[in-house]
């Protein structure tokens, strides 16, 4: 690379403009007055609790430092991924300088200060984090837990022919099953359609207290493991400001030109043959430019700058001295005016207007959302003459209605589906009838549905790039959704975690725009894995789910497919929301039409009234059930019910929107008291069938007045079996569920007893039965519902 790149005035500005964000940078971290060190430094300066990290920030600083430069001379449209957990004193510090931070929050001004405000809300009660988070202007990633860095760039491309993501990856995060994993997302990047990833590993050489791994191997190992990733590396390693200056600007601007080269080719030729895409390599040191030795301790290159490189207080006052030397190493004089205004010679080489990374719209996708065309899901309705008299298969359903949604929408390119593999399992193979899965890799003579563009992406079996990916997509002014085994959602419960906080701070920002809500389908769910057996029995998500602000989680368990279309044309329709809603792939009855659907899904609870018998009296018991598989065996107990013990009153209650159990004091859908106490009564038992764990039930529902709650559902038990048998072996089977009325109403007297008899009987008969036959009872497989007069 040439060395003489840069003419000596823009080089002595770069740098300039370096020290300038190394200066905000440690001014963020350590400062509460004197931001321009006009007066000597002492204690009454410096904030009480120093919070932050240096180690990875000066590397960030140059790092942006240049990408500003390419931006300007090859007008780019580009943002940068703060890769490294803790680099917000960087990402502050640019977008500060650049202008963006202060036109978003007026109050940081561009002077002395602003420069105070700006030092003291860092890590500092009712300020900002130590890590880029939602309050960073230009940021789509959360850096407080690392690995999805390189996933959320790759998702921010597709679709986006004109975009360029700038995405740092930190070689402590590079160890992180994610972040290893999102190496491969290069093959499911099309240069026709997309845009481009430009991955920047940045080896500083250490984490928190030990080496890491990538900064530990030979440079030859290094590069074959970044090649045989599918990638074209270049190197810019060293320790010399100016030198250093040089190299990653002659290399940065070799990597862009790589790419405009593949985009070019690939657009003008349709050639479709995948790319190696180049990445930078940046080795720099640890804390590079900051105290290089303090009580004798090696600082710059170590790992003791990954933090606070000085603790700077009374029990450490000489200190104090070699921060003011550090800090004045900047040479803060020469780069503010005397009101404490960046110089404007320097300001200069920052891009301008939405071309400065840290106005770029795509960071702040919802002003790019545009709403979806969605058909009308009543075309896709299943019809029947009478409750239960049809079965079907939800999730085949939807399929259907999915498949109109990608077509009606292929043009805005603003909508994908995705999946670790499970698109064609989860029965939503309709979707293939109008678009492919995305693939760029190479092809084989018996692949189905492989394309370099596609609308479904779910060709890499791994739930954290899919979620990466979805996230990404979303956050740039997308909408999408996520397929998923219900079991298997269980791997990206951090990364949902991580999501949610972004949603809840950023509609607390108001110059953050709403994003479309995160959908998730969670389907081959508990209740159907009797072949797959106890490994992929999990309904745990939901109660991860509800642990998350209630102005923010949702959760639907629709009880048939009209329920379904109803409820997911809803989700599609929402904003700044995460929506879980699970369903059914198997074959099960029908209970609602469309237009009994709509309004059940409405309300999101309610009396199914033709189940029911006690329109004039008060009910003796309250059989609800939430999920398509309680729901079939609450209505199969209640048919046993009223065909022997035909006096005893029944109200049947379904819930969809699980959220309306929970007192509205605690989420926005819950339902008041007197509601809640009208539909399930103060005092009446209450045999409640649920999809999940039964103690979910009993967190929504302690507020309420009726304490007589008695909640069937999953509790760890089945293996290989039955479908119905997966049901008894957690009591949630009809003749569990008969049982445990008998027991709530010991008025029922000698029938009750025969009545419990009986169905004990049964449950007897099934075990020999399946044993023997391998199949459910042909009472059970064949059952429909009868409504009992």
């Amino acid at each position: 690379m040439k060395t003489n790149f840069l003419s000596p005035e823009l080089l002595h500005k770069m740098n300039a403009y370096w020290r300038a964000a190394n200066y905000l940078s440690v001014g963020q971290i350590y400062l509460y007055d004197n931001p321009l060190l006009r007066q000597p430094l002492n204690l009454s300066h410096v904030k009480p609790l120093v919070v932050g990290h240096w180690g990875t920030t000066p590397g960030q600083n140059f790092i942006y430092l240049h990408l500003n430069q390419v931006i300007k001379k090859y007008d780019l449209n580009m943002f940068y991924i703060a890769g490294p957990g803790h680099g917000g004193p960087a990402l502050v510090a640019n977008t500060y300088l650049e202008g963006s931070y202060s036109e978003i929050y007026p109050n940081i001004t561009q002077d002395e200060a602003g420069l105070k405000k700006l030092f003291m809300q860092f890590s500092f009660p009712g300020g900002i984090s130590s890590h880029v988070g939602p309050t960073t202007p230009g940021s789509i990633h959360e850096g407080g837990e690392l690995g999805y860095s390189l996933s959320h760039a790759f998702g921010a491309v597709f679709d986006n022919p004109d975009l360029i993501v700038a995405c740092v990856v930190g070689d402590g995060e590079a160890e992180t099953g994610p972040l290893a994993t999102a190496w491969q997302s290069n093959k499911f990047l099309d240069p026709i359609t997309d845009g481009a990833v430009l991955p920047i590993l940045h080896l500083n050489g250490y984490k928190i207290s030990n080496p890491t791994v990538l900064a530990r191997i030979e440079h030859e190992e290094l590069e074959q493991f970044l090649r045989g990733c599918g990638w074209v590396p270049y190197f810019v390693e060293g320790d010399e400001p100016e030198a250093m200056h040089q190299l990653m600007a002659s290399t940065l601007e070799k990597a862009i030109e790589s790419i405009q080269q593949i985009q070019s080719n690939a657009r003008k030729n349709n050639d479709t043959t995948r790319p190696r895409w180049p990445m930078i390599v940046l080795r720099s040191p640890k804390g590079w430019t900051g105290p290089k030795v303090v009580d004798g301790l090696q600082i710059e290159g170590s790992f003791r700058s990954h933090q606070v490189p000085l603790l700077v207080n009374t029990d450490h006052p000489d200190h104090l001295k070699l921060l003011e030397n550090w800090m004045k190493s900047y040479k803060p004089e020469e780069l503010f005016d005397e009101n404490g205004r960046f110089l404007s010679e320097l300001a200069e080489l920052a891009p301008k207007g939405e071309r400065r990374m840290g106005a770029n719209p795509h960071t702040n996708g919802g002003i790019l959302l545009r709403d979806l065309r969605l058909p009308d899901f009543h075309d896709h309705a299943m019809n029947m003459s009478s409750p239960g008299a049809i079965d079907s298969q939800d999730t085949l359903v939807l399929g259907k209605f999915l498949r109109d949604v990608v077509k009606l929408n292929q043009d805005q390119r603003n909508f994908r589906i995705f999946g670790p593999d499970e698109t064609l399992s989860n029965l939503l193979g309709s979707v293939f009838e109008v678009t492919n899965r995305q693939w760029d890799a190479r092809e084989a003579k018996n692949d189905e549905f492989l394309k370099p563009a596609g609308r479904v992406v779910d060709s890499m079996l791994s739930e954290h790039q899919c979620e990466g990916w979805l996230e990404g997509y979303l956050l740039t002014g997308r909408h999408g959704l996520f397929n998923s085994y219900e079991a298997f959602i269980r791997i990206i419960d951090s990364m949902f975690s991580q999501h949610v906080k972004w949603l809840k701070v950023t509609s607390e920002l108001p110059w953050r725009r709403k994003i479309a809500s995160l959908n998730y389908l969670l389907t081959s769910h508990v209740w159907q894995q009797d072949h797959n057996g106890f490994t992929h029995q999990d309904p745990g998500f939901l109660d991860h789910v509800v642990n998350k602000k209630a102005d923010i989680v949702r959760i639907y368990l629709p009880p048939d497919a009209n329920c379904l279309l109803s409820v997911f044309d809803h989700c599609l329709r929402s904003r700044h929301y995460v929506n879980v809603v699970v369903a059914g792939k198997h074959p099960l009855p029908q209970w609602l039409t469309i237009d009994e659907a709509v309004v059940h899904c409405t309300e999101g609870i309610g009396i199914w009234q033709w189940a029911s018998n006690d329109q004039n009296a008060e009910p003796d018991v309250v059989m609800a059930c939430c999920g398509d598989t309680p729901t079939l065996e609450t209505l199969a107990a209640v048919s046993i019910l009223r065909q022997h013990l035909p006096n005893l009153k029944i109200r049947v209650i379904n819930v969809v929107d699980l959220m309306k159990l929970q007192s509205r004091s605690e989420h926005p859908h819950g339902l008041s008291h007197m509601d809640y106490d009208s539909l399930f009564t103060k005092d009446k038992h209450i045999i409640f069938a649920f999809h999940g764990y039964p103690s979910l039930i009993h967190r929504l529902t302690y507020r309420r007045t009726n304490r007589n709650l008695h909640v069937r559902g999953y509790k760890e038990e089945g293996t290989i079996t039955t479908a119905f048998d997966i049901r008894v072996e957690n009591d949630l089977d009809r003749f569990h569920l008969v049982q445990d009325v008998v027991d709530r109403l010991p008025e029922l007297g000698a029938k009750g007893t025969y009545l419990k008899q009986m169905v004990q009987d049964k449950l007897i008969e099934h075990k020999h039965y399946i044993n023997k036959h391998g199949q459910d009872l042909p009472e059970i497989r064949n059952w429909k519902w009868s409504n009992q007069k």
